[in-house]
């Protein structure tokens, strides 16, 4: 539907004004047009069936935040040494918040603009561009599929990423304890049908109790493992302050891969009954960003200072085999990002079949579901089965996908969005293109060395 300009009605007159009436009377419509706007408060239409209170929307940041990525932290320091870890962890995760804070700023404006309640991570690009420059407006349903396939991009590989992390945890402490050498690929295989069965849940209200389940699982992990960290004198003048550039492109992918949760932040919002206590300060996101990153900066720090350069994908990897503790937490957190599978693979998934479950006839919305559920799972195991290392995956997951939707997305949304007006000097638009600059770095250079790593492991004189 086009919109109907103000200024243009089709009722007004047909005749001649003078120069000074037709400009005032286009001041007093644009006034009136802006006063109109500043009378819509977004937050008093919203209609939320089962609000989360300021708590609770910072539980499920918190939740989004503190998975895998946590655990990967200490191998983003062996990439990056002590010193440029913790400065450059601080660094990134201040960009993520950022770049989250105008996303969602940018969303409340649109809503406010278009006097909608709320919109979605998709929506708002697609308003965006619908409200842009004259260019850029046909591009706003591109904008918006693009979003929308991204995510489900986002979160299907970080699916795999999840069955190769579960395959390696149960795959360490089985070969152990029966002294087996069994491939990981092996595991990825028998994990394939639990993890087919937590993919087959449809209603949130259904995994709740495994995310509950999961959360204890994690608590008890990070228990195990910081008592494993800490219970030897620490060695720190073997590590470097700073590796190589060579290596920073794996340190910034696997930071971004770990802090951010883009696709969590809209719905979280939009569902909060007090929505206005998610900015500001302190507010929900600022209050969990600086929890995420003084725990991934502690962990990261004091994990590579721990374990060296033996650090693995996961932390919990390094624990001794041969501690009973040890193996329960490598089990736990296995069981944890297997029953948190469900709640990842809903988000993709309920995108996916809102856009094709009306090309399909009701009677066969049940058997759809499972026949095409079955298929993507079986894709994300072999796509898992082919690649079963967690660390390049999770740097190529980080740059490929969390680089642009977290960073460069919402660069380019709040630009259109504020155009043409940037502020003195187009302060906005210098902001902007810097942040643009480093997600294009992050997405390029930490592609080719993480695909290099992937190649490098099917050398026929690979150690791997």
């Amino acid at each position: 539907m086009t919109e109907k300009n103000p200024d243009s009605s089709s009722d007004q007159p047909q005749y001649e004004h003078n120069l000074s009436e037709f400009n005032s009377t286009t001041i007093l419509t644009e006034k009136q047009r802006l006063e109109d706007e500043e009378s819509y408060h977004p937050f008093e239409h919203r209609v939320v069936e089962k609000p989360f209170s300021t708590g609770g929307a910072l539980a499920h940041l918190l939740k989004s935040s503190l998975g895998t990525g946590i655990l990967a932290m200490p191998m983003a320091f062996k990439n990056a040494g002590l010193l440029f870890g913790g400065i450059g962890t601080i660094v990134v995760g201040f960009l993520c918040t950022y770049c989250v804070h105008i996303l969602v700023k940018t969303s409340h404006d649109v809503c406010k603009k278009g006097k909608v309640p709320s919109l979605g991570f998709a929506e708002t690009c697609e308003k965006v561009f619908e409200l842009g420059p004259r260019p850029v407006q046909r591009f706003s349903n591109a904008a918006k599929l693009f979003v929308d396939y991204a995510l489900m991009a986002t979160y299907y590989s970080a699916a795999c990423v999840y069955i190769v992390f579960i395959a390696t945890s149960f795959a360490k402490v089985i070969n152990y304890e029966l002294e087996l050498e069994w491939d990981v690929r092996i595991y990825i295989a028998l994990v394939f049908l639990p993890v087919l069965a937590m993919g087959q849940i449809r209603e949130l209200k259904y995994l709740v109790p495994f995310s509950a389940t999961a959360n204890v699982f994690i608590i008890v992990t990070f228990g195990v493992t910081l008592y494993f960290m800490f219970n030897v004198e620490l060695e720190f003048h073997d590590k470097p302050l700073f590796s190589s550039f060579g290596q920073l492109p794996l340190f910034f992918a696997t930071v971004i891969f770990a802090m951010e949760g883009i696709g969590v932040v809209m719905p979280v919002e939009n569902s909060m009954t007090k929505p206005q206590h998610f900015l500001g300060c302190p507010g929900v996101l600022n209050t969990a960003m600086i929890t995420v990153i003084v725990l991934y900066a502690v962990m990261g720090f004091f994990g590579y200072v721990r374990f060296g350069d033996i650090v693995e994908g996961s932390i919990t990897l390094n624990l001794p085999q041969d501690e009973p503790v040890a193996q329960v937490a490598q089990i736990l957190i296995a069981l944890a990002i297997l029953f948190t599978f469900g709640l990842q693979f809903y988000v993709p998934m309920d995108i996916l079949w809102r856009k094709i479950k009306d090309r399909i006839p009701k009677e066969k919305h049940n058997i759809s579901q499972i026949v095409i559920r079955t298929g993507i799972i079986l894709i994300c195991s072999a796509v898992a089965a082919a690649v079963p290392n967690l660390e390049p995956f999770i740097s190529l997951v980080g740059s490929l996908f969390f680089s642009t939707l977290g960073l460069l997305v919402p660069a380019i949304v709040e630009t259109i969005f504020k155009w043409p007006n940037l502020g003195p000097l187009k302060l906005l638009l210098v902001k902007n293109v810097i942040v643009g600059v480093f997600a294009i770095f992050a997405l390029v250079s930490g592609s080719i060395v993480s695909i290099n790593e992937i190649v490098e492991m099917y050398r026929p004189d690979s150690e791997h």
